[in-house]
């Protein structure tokens, strides 16, 4: 007779995949996607290497997975703190920036690996997918700053563009791993710069 899941064995299932991915996660957040090895993840979890598995087809697809969550956890972030609401789009921008900037450097290893840290192609696909996300959120908002004036004229999807390269390249050497934490002030210092930098490329007067 086949074998048939009931209820409990594809709830046990969906729970011991979900263990997984959270052992993959806090690997990466603490030590970037090269401390995520299968063997890492299983010890983490009380798991057999084979195990994992079993779950998932290679480690690249489930560090894939993992990277589309915490990526999905950082636009859905911003998305929500930059909707428009009524406000001027320069303030939709700088919070932008703010958001991203100011997460990035209080979680420096998450962002590193999901910004700069040498991965898989089938991780990378991932990766272009998180940063055309960002790209169109911008885009959006500087057309809405077209539409009032606000920004000087220009080619929306081009500056969107720009602005968050602009904005990740400001971050490198400040959420390097190697590199010091910095101080409060510093990135409060270091995020109002950037900000400027956006505010004065899209022609704003600030």
């Amino acid at each position: 007779m086949p074998y048939r899941q009931t209820a409990l064995t594809r709830k046990n299932a969906s729970e011991k995949r979900e263990s997984l991915l959270r052992a993959a996660r806090g690997l990466v957040a603490a030590d970037g996607f090269k401390a995520a090895t299968v063997a890492a993840i299983a010890a983490r979890c009380s798991a057999s290497v084979g195990s994992v598995y079993s779950y998932f087809d290679s480690r690249d697809r489930l560090l894939a997975e993992v990277f589309r969550s915490a990526a999905n956890h950082e636009i859905d972030i911003v998305r929500e703190a930059v909707a428009d609401s009524g406000q001027q789009a320069s303030d939709r921008i700088g919070e932008l920036v703010r958001i991203f900037s100011g997460r990035a450097l209080q979680g420096r290893r998450m962002a590193w690996a999901l910004l700069f840290e040498p991965v898989s192609p089938v991780v990378e696909e991932e990766r272009l997918v998180y940063r055309r996300s960002y790209t169109e959120i911008g885009e959006q908002i500087i057309r809405d700053g077209l539409g009032r004036g606000e920004f000087v004229p220009q080619d929306a999807r081009l500056a969107a563009s720009a602005v968050m390269g602009a904005v990740s390249e400001a971050l490198v050497g400040w959420i390097r791993p190697e590199s010091p934490q910095p101080s409060p002030a510093e990135q409060s210092d270091v995020i109002d710069g950037i900000r400027l930098f956006c505010f004065r490329a899209l022609g704003v007067a600030r």
